[in-house]
C-alpha cells in the first residue's frame, strides 16, 4: 500500500450516533471556531455519525492544551473496543502558532478522524507527508484496514495524512469522503 485510506479495527458503534465536543476554556476562542469548522465538514457528510460542540456537561471528546513540553501539534487516540469514540484531543497553541483558521480546522478535523477510527493514510511511510527517512507507524494492536473502495496509489490531499505543512487546508477530498461513507 502507499496512500489509502485506513480504519483501525475498533469503530464507532451505536449508528445513529451524535458525538458532542467540548473545547476546554483554557485554549484560544479561536479554537471554537476551527471547531465549529471542523464539525461543519463532517456534517455536511451526511454520516450516521453527527456532531455538536457543547460548552458545558459531559462531551463525548474533549479538545484540551497539551503539555507545554509537547513537540506534535495534535495528538489522539482511536476508538474503544466497546466501541466509544476516543475522548480527548490534546492540542499544542505552542506548535500551532498562529496558523489559519482552515489549517486548525483541518487538524482538528483530523485527530476527530482518529478518535473515530481512522489511521494515518501514510501510515507505512509518514516519510510521504512528513519528510525524512521512511517512519513505518505499522499496524500496532489497533490494526491497519484498508477501507474498500479507496485507492492503492497515493493520495497527497487526504485529511488524514500524518504531517500538515503551515497554513494548508485539508478539506475532505473524494477518497476521504468515499471512507467515511463507507464506514459511518
Amino acid at each position: 500500500g502507499q496512500s489509502e485510506q485506513y480504519r483501525t479495527t475498533n469503530l464507532v458503534n451505536g449508528l445513529p450516533r451524535n458525538i458532542t465536543i467540548l473545547v476546554a476554556t483554557s485554549l484560544p476562542s479561536s479554537y471554537v471556531d476551527a471547531t465549529n469548522e471542523a464539525i461543519a465538514r463532517y456534517n455536511a457528510q451526511n454520516l450516521q455519525l453527527t456532531f455538536t460542540r457543547i460548552t458545558s456537561g459531559t462531551p463525548t471528546i474533549s479538545i484540551k492544551a497539551a503539555p507545554k513540553s509537547a513537540q506534535y501539534l495534535a495528538s489522539a487516540g482511536f476508538p474503544t473496543s466497546s466501541g466509544n469514540p476516543y475522548g480527548t484531543v490534546l492540542v499544542s497553541t505552542r506548535q500551532i502558532g498562529s496558523q489559519p483558521l482552515n489549517t486548525v480546522a483541518s487538524i482538528l478535523a483530523h485527530e476527530i478522524g482518529h478518535c473515530i477510527g481512522f489511521r494515518h493514510t501514510d501510515y507505512m511511510d509518514r516519510s510521504y507527508s512528513c519528510g525524512g527517512s521512511l517512519a513505518n507507524e505499522g499496524a500496532s494492536t489497533v490494526g491497519a484496514i484498508q477501507v474498500p473502495g479507496t485507492p492503492a496509489g497515493p493520495d497527497p490531499n487526504s485529511w488524514m495524512l500524518a504531517c500538515i505543512g503551515s497554513g494548508q487546508n485539508r478539506p475532505f477530498n473524494q477518497n476521504d469522503r468515499t471512507a467515511l461513507g463507507y464506514l459511518y
